[in-house]
């Protein structure tokens, strides 16, 4: 009785999902809804991965006085926690965020807020990604670590300034940018036996992802979930191809990449989660829990030989086959430096 129900409510949502979208080709359809299932499969298994790690999921912060972190994003959600954690440390913590008068209240609260600095920052625009480091770099020649933590989920398809899918744009090819302009710093900051640290903040949601190097910006068919799968899957992938990059001319910088876990935070404002808050308060991780991974790749001694590793609940985690395809990462790479106005040749030089 229970499996008819069930298979009833299945065959009506697919053909309400066929009804709405008949103007599509079937392919496209189908596209959707595969991508729908594996998004699901994929958030239930990082939900099912942070309870059963919970006890994995600690570190504890150093003393790092003297040393510089910049990180995207902090005004709220998972950054503030991690920016909390890095003022902890005695850091001196710069922070990339549309509005630096909304940096305040945290300067006001937080302990050590006097060692934070807000420059602005905009990752819909390249141009703002070039004035941001420009910012840095006058004041710091040498940074320690770079957590590349800002992100969007979803939203309908939306070109930027320059002409990128938004999702892409914001999540990858503006933090890849910046990953480059900050390079020297990052290659200053860096020893050979501490080296600095570049941190990707990408998603367990990568995993039913795949680049579309032929239609990156989606414009032939627009799927959000495969667009967000896309632009984290770029994230992991860039983490390990340009720790390979930097490793084979000695460069003492690691790069990583790291799934916070599923966090209530307000990045899940154009979900079904939103109209239930109750589950993700029952369910998620609150945004401190989801800081410590981020924290882990920082600051954790024990993976310094394993440069490129991707992370989820401070141990190495699940990726999919294609992110591992070293070919597919150096192809990315050369695509993302065409697309930002790089010489691939010269990623990362003064």
């Amino acid at each position: 009785m229970y499996l008819v129900a069930i298979s009833a409510v299945i065959t009506m949502a697919g053909v309400t999902y066929w009804y709405v979208n008949r103007r599509k080709p079937i392919r496209h359809i189908l596209s959707e809804i595969k991508y729908a299932i594996d998004m699901q499969g994929a958030g239930a298994g990082g939900l099912i991965d942070d309870w059963v790690s919970v006890w994995r999921n600690r570190i504890v912060l150093p003393d790092c006085k003297n040393k510089i972190a910049v990180i995207t994003g902090g005004a709220r959600g998972i950054g503030t926690e991690v920016v909390r954690g890095f003022l902890k440390s005695n850091m001196t913590v710069i922070m990339g965020v549309r509005n630096p008068d909304s940096v305040k209240k945290l300067i006001e609260t937080m302990d050590n807020g006097h060692n934070i600095r807000a420059f602005p920052l905009d990752l819909q625009s390249l141009k703002s990604v070039k004035q941001f480091a420009t910012s840095v770099l006058k004041e710091f020649k040498a940074i320690h670590i770079l957590v590349n933590n800002a992100g969007i989920m979803f939203g309908d398809y939306k070109l930027t300034e320059d002409g990128f899918e938004r999702q892409l744009a914001v999540n990858h090819l503006s933090h890849f940018y910046l990953t480059h302009l900050l390079l020297p710093a990052l290659k200053n900051g860096g020893k050979v036996n501490e080296p600095a640290r570049i941190v990707n903040v990408t998603s367990c949601g990568h995993f039913p992802g795949k680049i579309y190097f032929e239609d990156i910006n989606m414009k032939e068919h627009y799927d959000t979930t495969a667009a967000y799968a896309q632009s984290k899957l770029a994230q992991l992938m860039i983490a390990r191809y340009i720790n390979r990059l930097l490793e084979d001319k000695d460069v003492p910088v690691k790069c990583y990449s790291v799934h916070p876990g599923i966090v209530d935070t307000d990045l899940f404002e154009k979900t079904n989660f939103a109209k239930f808050p109750w589950i993700k308060r029952a369910f998620f991780k609150t945004p401190e829990k989801g800081a410590v991974s981020i924290h882990y790749a920082c600051f954790n001694e024990e993976i310094l030989s394993k440069g490129g590793l991707y992370i989820a609940n401070c141990k190495e985690g699940f990726s999919n086959r294609f992110s591992k395809n070293e070919r597919h990462q150096e192809k990315l790479f050369r695509l993302s430096c065409e697309m930002v106005g790089i010489d691939a040749e010269k990623f990362g030089r003064d």
